[in-house]
């Protein structure tokens, strides 16, 4: 396989062009899928794979926003942002972004930036893994009559978060006709893209895999909104957080690049796929695979403290392995519920 390796040379390493495009193409699945940059995929992989983590974390942001193009455009053609609440993210993503960028700067000075970003991994993952899982085992209604009624019950498995934090009247109040909003506070939403978009630049993340569920529990919006409305600001973020991050000498654009052949391609499937799948359905196959990326972000860890270099392999045949099979899966429903609507319309 060294036939295909290339040379990076900003990040200084050789790497696997045919890895590269898997990896963007899976991601582009996911991401368009779950309406997030798939960064809890991408910058652990290419740590584990060779890449040191602050070019992990820039080079990821110039994928991120490469593919969010492609996703938010399909995305808005099927009805599925809300614009105005996209754009009032924008400001507050922007500020958290470079907020989470200057600490990754200051750790890396002190170097041990790896471990620390590792660790931050392995809390969001598992812990929002967890509190979407009881989400739908538990706190979603089980008869029968709420199943078929998934609109009416996913209001109620979210009223109790979202609905407390809209009786907060601290002015202003805005409203958001798109996402069936009536009135919340603006403090609010910049507060939920703020802390995000410090994720964003902190992790090299877009900030999706918990701007996307906050947009669901916090601010209410329906899944497909959210989805949508999540990419859009992923588009923005991981616009400034490349550019921040290219002016710091940390993105591989090589690299990137071959990313962004297969996310092409990926995030056109990821996104129709939405169309088919029903909301619920995508929030448990979400929680399912950042629980698998948090896994490998755990045995990673082990890695660097073991020094063992079979943790290291593990690591990365979950984080691919587990993509590769999420993907696959949402591939495979996509293709049957495609047939099933030719068939009725014969």
């Amino acid at each position: 396989m060294d036939i295909f390796n290339i040379t990076l040379p900003v990040a200084g390493i050789e790497f696997n062009v045919i890895l590269l495009i898997i990896i963007g193409f899976c991601v582009g699945v996911l991401g368009g899928f779950f309406g997030v940059g798939g960064a809890w995929i991408v910058t652990p992989a290419l740590n584990i794979f060779g890449f040191h983590m602050s070019y992990a974390i820039g080079t990821d942001l110039a994928h991120i926003f490469g593919k969010s193009i492609v996703a938010t455009r399909k995305h808005s053609k099927m009805g599925n942002v809300d614009w105005k609440l996209g754009m009032i993210s924008i400001v507050a993503s922007i500020a958290g972004v470079e907020g989470g960028s200057q600490v990754i700067m200051v750790l890396e000075k002190v170097g041990n930036v790896g471990s620390i970003v590792r660790w931050s991994y392995i809390i969001l993952l598992l812990g929002l893994s967890s509190f979407m899982l009881y989400d739908y085992f538990f706190v979603r209604p089980s008869n029968k009559q709420a199943l078929k009624k998934e609109t009416a019950s996913s209001t109620r498995s979210k009223a109790n978060l979202s609905q407390r934090l809209h009786r907060i009247k601290i002015p202003p109040m805005v409203s958001f006709p798109t996402s069936g909003i009536e009135s919340v506070s603006l403090w609010i939403v910049l507060f939920v893209f703020f802390i995000t978009g410090f994720l964003s630049g902190f992790m090299g993340v877009g900030g999706g895999f918990i701007r996307m569920p906050a947009l669901v529990y916090l601010i209410g919006c329906p899944t497909a909104i959210a989805v949508g409305t999540d990419l859009m600001s992923v588009l923005f973020s991981g616009a400034y957080g490349c550019f921040t991050y290219a002016l710091k000498g940390r993105v591989e654009i090589i690299a990137a690049f071959y990313m962004l052949i297969g996310a092409s391609i990926g995030a056109q499937l990821g996104v129709t796929a939405v169309k088919y799948i029903r909301g619920y359905g995508i929030r448990l196959l979400f929680a399912i695979m950042i629980a698998f990326a948090g896994f490998s972000v755990v045995i990673e860890q082990i890695y660097k403290m073991t020094n063992i270099p079979v943790y290291s392999v593990i690591a990365g045949v979950l984080v691919i392995g587990s993509s590769i099979l999420m993907t696959v899966v949402i591939c495979s429903k996509l293709f049957k519920a495609v047939r099933n609507e030719k068939r009725l319309t014969r």
